[in-house]
């Protein structure tokens, strides 16, 4: 099966182009004003007017406002939503659109339980931080912790890098994975290089080439 790419905390234009023709399928913009890979309203307007069909914009929220989030929505017109925070199945699903749910992996000790307060979910993130923390910090869970029973669509993130990608890959069998800190050259600025290496590892994967 193919695994789907997502690279989060995109705020340069040519990041997006260089992502787009490295065939990567949804991009992350962060508007939880707080973050480090924060994007504005404007800014995230104008590269997604840019981008191609079948690219999927993903619009990353933290315990926003309800308001930012339908201006947000209103503006940028996001694929899919993703919270990542304290947000609860109810308030998730009020915006009328898809949305993945962001599992704190440093505080949740069964993921699956979690997940199943978030029927409405379209599917799960499981990355390395803790509650009430922002992610995109490069650190790794215990990939052994994953759910095992792929019932629900499962995004893994959490400190993954162009030299770790293909064994996260191997160990989790993950419908999609999720990068952001291990492409960068600083928080938001997207290394070339590092973007490609982490492609060409994930594809790898897919034609039976040894991690």
């Amino acid at each position: 099966m193919r695994t789907r790419i997502k690279f989060c905390g995109i705020t340069r234009s040519d990041d997006a182009r260089r992502a787009v023709d490295l065939g990567v399928d949804a991009l992350g913009f962060v508007f939880t004003r707080s973050s480090q890979r924060f994007i504005g309203i404007s800014s995230a307007r104008g590269i997604r007017v840019e981008l191609p069909p079948f690219v999927t914009v993903v619009a990353l929220f933290m315990d926003d406002e309800p308001g930012w989030i339908e201006e947000v929505l209103a503006s940028v017109q996001p694929d899919l939503l993703q919270f990542h925070g304290e947000e609860s199945a109810g308030f998730a699903s009020s915006f009328g659109r898809p949305y993945i749910k962001s599992v704190p992996m440093g505080s949740v000790e069964n993921a699956a339980r979690y997940m199943s307060g978030f029927a409405s979910a379209s599917g799960f993130l499981l990355d390395s931080h803790e509650r009430g923390a922002r992610g995109g910090t490069g650190e790794v869970f215990d990939w052994k912790r994953a759910p095992q029973e792929k019932q629900r669509l499962i995004v893994l993130a959490g400190g993954l890098t162009p030299a770790n990608v293909a064994v996260a890959i191997a160990a989790v069998r993950p419908y999609a994975v999720d990068v952001s800190s291990g492409i960068e050259s600083a928080p938001g600025i997207k290394d070339a290089s590092k973007m490609r290496a982490f492609v060409e590892a994930v594809r790898a994967t897919e034609t039976g080439a040894p991690p």
